[in-house]
């Protein structure tokens, strides 16, 4: 898991978010995407599209997505808002978190029997920490300590399935300190040697934690990662 991961001030960011979604428009008034014929377009095209998404952070249910449609159409439309806007982050803020938590609850739990049941593989070992580490392949190198750097190859999914991440279909190996990385992969690391290959699990509290990595790690989320450590690199 690479340091381009880490979380970021998710307050600051839901801010910022909620600032700059008067730029996507009212997604309910358009009837269809409109031709994206330049770079221009489809650059305006990323920033709605990125920045709605980033509205997924809240948990909105349908009344909350229609106020927030609400806010963003009067703000393009140059309407003088219904409500002082400032008057109310620390209100948004209050909301996030709470939001954040509860979403972070429900997907520990949900995360549980997955952990449970790759633990139980033949050849798990499962650590203090609550890393779950399965060799697949011994090396026969050096074994990293904290903080060297390795190369290293990996498959990120979530526990559905979804690729989250991976070096290997992007087909460039991954460089980086492992005191710089998810704690997870500092635990992992240590435990393999130079050309071997691992798989492991690593739940929230030694991952994302309660505020993930979004749009695609959620709040909570345990990962599962197929790696192989390529060298420890001088």
């Amino acid at each position: 898991m690479t340091s381009s991961h880490r979380p970021a001030a998710r307050t600051r960011a839901a801010f910022s978010i909620l600032a700059l979604v008067a730029l996507a428009g009212c997604p309910q008034q358009q009837a269809k995407t409109p031709a994206l014929e330049s770079d221009d377009d489809k650059a305006f095209y990323s920033l709605g599209y990125v920045v709605m998404q980033r509205t997924t952070e809240f948990e909105l249910d349908e009344r909350e997505k229609d106020l927030v449609k609400a806010g963003a159409a009067d703000a393009i439309a140059g309407k003088e808002p219904a409500v002082d806007p400032n008057a109310y982050q620390q209100q948004l803020a209050g909301l996030f978190r709470d939001r954040q938590a509860r979403g972070a609850e429900g997907e520990k739990l949900a995360a549980q029997g997955w952990i449970d049941e790759l633990a139980a593989e033949a050849g798990a070992v499962k650590t203090p920490s609550g890393l779950v580490y399965i060799e697949v392949t011994p090396g026969s190198g050096a074994s990293p300590a904290p903080t060297d750097t390795v190369r290293v190859h990996y498959h990120g999914t979530l526990r559905d399935g979804t690729v989250f991440d991976s070096s290997t279909e992007r087909g460039t190996p991954a460089v980086f300190p492992l005191n710089r990385v998810i704690p997870c992969w500092t635990e992992a690391l240590q435990r393999m040697s130079a050309g071997g290959k691992a798989r492991i699990a690593c739940p929230a509290s030694i991952a994302y934690g309660d505020r993930g990595a979004p749009p695609h790690i959620k709040p909570g989320a345990a990962l599962h990662f197929d790696v192989e450590l390529l060298e420890i690199v001088e």
